[in-house]
C-alpha cells in the first residue's frame, strides 16, 4: 500500500515577545493529549538559552489549525546539576495504566569531558494535565543491555488490554566509521506498564541507509502496524522521517520508500523533518512532525492520504 501525507502547514513557532527563559526557543517533540472536541494540548520540548530544554505546551485546534491558548511557564523543567536530566528533558509519548498515567522522556547529560548520553525517565501526568517527576532516578537507566546512551520511548497497550509495548532508542555506537552513531529502535513488553522486559532490536538497520533513528510513532489500523521515525543515513543528510511496518507489531521491516514525506522545497521544513507524532482523530490520520532546526522552526501539521 503507497501512502501519502498532505501538509498543511505550520501550526506552532515559538517567537518573540517576553517568553519564559526556560522556553525561548524551540518546540520539538510535539505530543498531543486531547482536551475535548477537537483541541489538543501540545507539549513539546522547549529551550533555554543554553539550549537546555524543558516542557511547554499549547492549545491546538487540530481541525480549525488555530493555537487557542499559549502556556507561558513550562509545565515541567530539566532537573539540577548532576541529575540524569540535567541537560534536558525531550518527551515520547503518554500511556495509560491503572496506576495512572505517564509520560516517557530521554533525559539528557552533557558531562565536561565525555560525549553526552540520554536515560529514559518517567513523568506523573495529573488529572489537570500537570507533570511531575516518577521517582528520584532513571526509570530505565543504562545497564548491560543497553549501555550507551538511550533515547524517546513510545509505548502502545494491547487493543485487550492485557499488556504494554514500548519502542526506545538505544545506542550501539557513536561512530559506524562514516562519521555518524549507530541509534537503533529496541523493544520491551510488559503487563502493568511499569516492569518492563527488553526484547532486543526490533526495527532492522543499516549502516550507510538508515542508522542514526528516533522518537518512534506507531499506529495499529486494519492495515497493520505502522511506525513513522525519524533518521539518518550516514551519508551526510540531515533528519528525515521513515516508516516502517509490522503483521505483529514484533517484526518489522523498513519501507523508507514509502515514507509518504519529505521536505518541502522552501520554508520552514525545507532543511530536515523529525521527531513525527502519528494520532487518529475525527477519522483521519494525522502526523504532528518537526522542521528545521530541531524543532527550533516549530512544529507542523499532514494528514494522511492512503492509496
Amino acid at each position: 500500500m503507497t501512502q501519502s501525507w498532505r501538509k498543511l502547514g505550520l501550526l506552532y513557532a515559538p517567537q518573540g515577545g517576553q517568553r519564559h527563559p526556560k522556553l525561548l526557543t524551540h518546540a520539538a517533540n510535539p505530543l498531543p493529549v486531547l482536551l475535548e472536541g477537537d483541541v489538543y494540548r501540545v507539549f513539546f520540548s522547549g529551550r533555554d538559552a543554553v539550549n537546555r530544554s524543558s516542557v511547554g505546551a499549547v492549545d491546538i485546534d487540530l481541525v480549525k489549525r488555530r493555537v487557542v491558548r499559549e502556556h507561558h511557564a513550562p509545565f515541567f523543567e530539566h532537573g539540577p546539576e548532576g541529575s540524569f536530566y540535567a541537560d534536558g528533558v525531550s518527551i515520547g509519548n503518554c500511556y495509560d495504566t491503572p496506576s495512572g498515567r505517564y509520560m516517557l522522556f530521554m533525559g539528557w547529560q552533557n558531562p565536561p569531558h565525555a560525549h553526552w548520553r540520554g536515560e529514559v525517565g518517567r513523568l506523573r501526568v495529573g488529572a489537570d494535565l500537570g507533570l511531575s517527576l516518577d521517582g528520584s532516578g532513571p526509570f530505565m537507566p543504562l545497564d548491560a543491555v543497553d549501555a550507551v546512551s538511550l533515547s524517546y520511548p513510545w509505548v502502545m497497550r494491547d487493543d485487550a488490554g492485557a499488556g504494554y509495548t514500548m519502542w526506545y532508542g538505544s545506542t550501539l555506537d557513536w561512530d559506524a566509521g562514516n562519521g555518524e552513531m549507530v541509534h537503533v529502535i529496541n523493544g520491551a513488553s510488559s503487563t502493568d506498564g511499569n516492569h518492563w522486559q527488553k526484547t532486543g532490536l526490533a526495527v532492522p538497520f543499516a549502516v550507510g541507509t538508515a542508522q542514526a533513528f528516533s522518537r518512534p510513532t506507531v499506529l495499529r489500523d486494519a492495515a497493520g502496524w505502522r511506525m513513522w521515525f525519524s533518521y539518518r543515513s550516514g551519508a551526510g543528510e540531515t533528519y528525515r522521517i521513515g516508516h516502517a511496518t509490522s503483521a505483529d507489531g514484533r517484526t518489522w521491516q523498513l519501507r523508507l520508500e514509502n515514507a509518504g514525506i519529505d521536505v518541502s522545497n522552501e520554508g520552514w521544513d525545507s532543511e530536515m523533518i523529525e521527531y513525527p507524532f502519528v494520532l487518529a482523530h475525527g477519522g483521519e490520520c494525522y502526523m504532528l512532525y518537526n522542521g528545521n532546526g530541531y524543532g527550533q522552526s516549530g512544529f507542523g501539521l499532514a494528514v494522511l492520504s492512503d492509496g
